[in-house]
């Protein structure tokens, strides 16, 4: 079992985590991992499925955010034009989009026989970070069987840390990777379930805070070898949830994201791409027009604030996740990278 942050005694917020604490506490999503550790070669593909249904199909309302725009993400402009998702979403390494996006069209066409047919294409979404200091990213390693593994191998259970996309992740001069928490909403309407994914490779040491406490200048001089230097990273949350809200206010909520993303020390870099991509289960739209007017559910504004203090707190404890279930990792030019849960015992 990984060592997770609330096994430290630490707790972001106040609101109660669903049963696993993580994303797949929101019925239905799954995640799955391909991961490739061998050497110079550090990286992998992770997939996140927002339901079991045929996506395209029935696709999920969906918003996306650039926070800062330095990244590749692929099919976010359309999810901001229609508001949907029809795919699941892959993560990996930057260099890598483009086998991914091949693997999931593929994917889509296999399980959807109409799609460029009798109907239109299909959007791939395609998040992604640069692993280039622990991997050789020039080698262009992944390959259609890893995106394939990480969508087959999809499960309410995953790991976290050094895997799939977050092999060869970098967070604050330390090993980052995946990381994941969730939290409940409770309204007099009903009872629901906003989850975090992470795919953490941002930030300097020196502005890193854990829980509130500037705890990076101390790692800092703790560690064996001088941590890379510049926030040159990136960082994509993935946000789920089952409220039912439409793709403006899902805007709205993924937003405070960075609220979470600020208060563990990112100061969103001019090099660090902040994408942020969110989807709610609550409410199906039918790809087929069957001539029938659609009906969204969605809440009223006012009970948009427990979505955002959730988004915040659930994405704060994503990041530290990513960092303590990370293991020390050496990799291309004998680069290493040392996990937090190194250091956890001194700071604490």
């Amino acid at each position: 079992m990984q060592k997770r942050l609330r096994d430290y005694g630490i707790q972001i917020g106040t609101l109660p985590t669903g049963p696993f604490n993580k994303i797949t506490d929101v019925q239905g999503v799954k995640v799955g991992h391909s991961t490739i550790s061998n050497g110079d070669i550090q990286t992998g593909v992770t997939a996140i499925i927002p339901h079991e249904q045929n996506i395209f199909n029935n696709k999920v309302v969906a918003a996306s955010y650039a926070m800062n725009g330095f990244g590749k993400t692929m099919g976010t402009l359309q999810i901001d034009e229609l508001g949907t998702i029809e795919t699941p979403i892959l993560l990996t390494n930057t260099l890598s989009v483009g086998v991914a996006a091949n693997h999931l069209i593929g994917y889509s066409l296999a399980k959807n026989k109409e799609i460029g047919d009798t109907t239109g294409t299909v959007n791939p979404v395609i998040g992604e970070c640069n692993d280039m200091f622990l991997n050789n990213i020039r080698k262009q390693s992944i390959t259609v069987e890893h995106v394939r593994e990480a969508i087959e191998t999809a499960d309410t259970h995953f790991e976290e840390g050094s895997i799939g996309a977050g092999m060869g992740m970098k967070c604050f001069g330390l090993k980052g990777g995946i990381g994941s928490s969730s939290r409940i909403l409770t309204y007099p309407h009903g009872t629901y379930t906003l989850g975090i994914l992470v795919l953490s490779n941002f930030g300097e040491i020196d502005q890193f805070r854990l829980n509130g406490i500037h705890v990076g200048p101390l790692i800092k001089s703790k560690l064996p070898v001088k941590s890379p230097e510049g926030d040159k990273g990136s960082i994509m949350i993935i946000i789920a949830t089952d409220l039912p809200v439409t793709s403006r206010q899902l805007k709205r909520i993924i937003k405070r994201a960075s609220v979470g993303l600020s208060r563990t020390g990112s100061f969103i870099g001019n090099g660090s791409g902040d994408v942020f991509i969110g989807f709610s289960t609550a409410n199906k739209v039918n790809h087929e027009n069957n001539g029938r007017l659609q009906k969204i559910e969605a809440v009223h504004e006012d009970d948009l604030d427990q979505a955002f203090l959730a988004t915040a707190d659930a994405t704060e404890e994503a990041i530290l996740q990513s960092l303590v279930t990370a293991k020390t990792t050496i990799g291309r030019n004998e680069n290493t990278l040392y996990s937090l849960a190194e250091y956890m015992d001194e700071i604490l």
